[in-house]
């Protein structure tokens, strides 16, 4: 057990009573952002994101006055107040309006200043390949960058610490028998009617259940408006139209081969005669190219007659 809340750092101290509030808090607002997809809101986009931090609002009170009554009793030994909760909890929303943009802004600093810095010292190592470049930048960069951003969480952690300190100063003492603190924490934790603890909690579950279903207007995911794309529908097929279709090409199809058929019986003797006619023409042509070699073959003989007549001159 740790001594009273002057020994405790205001960083352990906040961090004590921040991160189980957080994670307290985080399967409730799972839910409520499930219940805003089912909507069809992006919890992260407005009005998405209103509807989350405005129902995150008791969520978030609630887990801090449960997280500062258990650290308070468990670690301190002092009873918190009744309004630890909520006092700590609009405490906080004026740290985080001052605090986070100026964490944005010199979170964002830090890392283009640490990216320009390795880009700079890269360029003196410009024979270095590739992947051990990539490797070496990244490196280079994000180093100082996470420390930077870890700077900036611790300081976060300190004012947040600083708030919770002044609620430690308000509490009264508790019991100093461990036996004595268990039970009270016990009994903060545990209320007196289980049963209708049980029943509470399966109604609301059953409640939020049917309402997702009751939100959704498809039993299936859909993209989102944004990311919708102009797609063709596709036409519902019907078996009957498919066949009378089918059947109609089949008629064409015959009535197709059917006109080449005729087509081709009725040229089919006008064929014939053209090929006779053709061949009446060709025969004289043929006698003519057949005399011609019997001229060519006698006109050797002529010329050896007067060969021997020259001769005997």
């Amino acid at each position: 057990m740790s001594g009273p809340a002057s020994n405790i750092s205001a960083i352990k101290l906040g961090l004590l009573v921040a991160w189980p509030a957080f994670w307290m808090g985080v399967p409730l607002k799972l839910v409520i952002s499930l219940l805003l997809l089912a909507m069809g809101m992006h919890p992260w986009e407005m009005p998405g994101l209103a509807f989350l931090l405005l129902l995150s609002i008791p969520i978030d009170i609630w887990a801090l006055n449960l997280s500062t009554k258990t650290v308070f009793l468990e670690r301190l030994r002092l009873k918190a107040p009744d309004s630890a909760g909520l006092t700590i909890w609009w405490q906080a929303m004026l740290l985080n309006a001052i605090y986070l943009p100026i964490l944005y802004f010199v979170g964002g600093g830090a890392v283009s200043m640490s990216k320009s810095i390795a880009a700079w010292i890269l360029e003196f190592f410009k024979e270095i390949p590739v992947a051990e470049r990539i490797s070496i930048e990244l490196v280079l960069w994000g180093t100082p960058a996470t420390i930077a951003l870890l700077l900036l969480v611790l300081g976060w952690l300190y004012f947040f610490g600083k708030i919770v300190k002044r609620q430690a100063a308000l509490a009264v003492p508790g019991d100093a028998a461990f036996s004595s603190v268990v039970r009270q924490w016990d009994l903060m934790r545990v209320p007196a009617d289980q049963p209708l603890m049980l029943t509470a909690i399966t109604a609301v579950g059953m409640f939020l259940v049917i309402l997702l279903w009751a939100f959704m207007p498809v039993t299936t995911p859909h993209p989102h408006e944004s990311e919708k794309k102009d797609v063709a529908k596709t036409p519902v097929f019907k078996p009957t139209d498919a066949l009378q279709k089918t059947e109609k090409v089949i008629a064409k199809a015959e009535a197709t081969v059917q006109s080449l058929e005729e087509k081709a019986a009725s040229e089919s003797p006008k064929d014939e005669k053209s090929k006779g006619k053709a061949g009446g023409k060709e025969s004289p042509k043929a006698g003519t190219e057949s005399a011609k070699p019997m001229k060519a073959a006698v006109t050797p003989e002529k010329e050896h007659s007067h060969g021997a007549e020259d001769h005997k001159h």
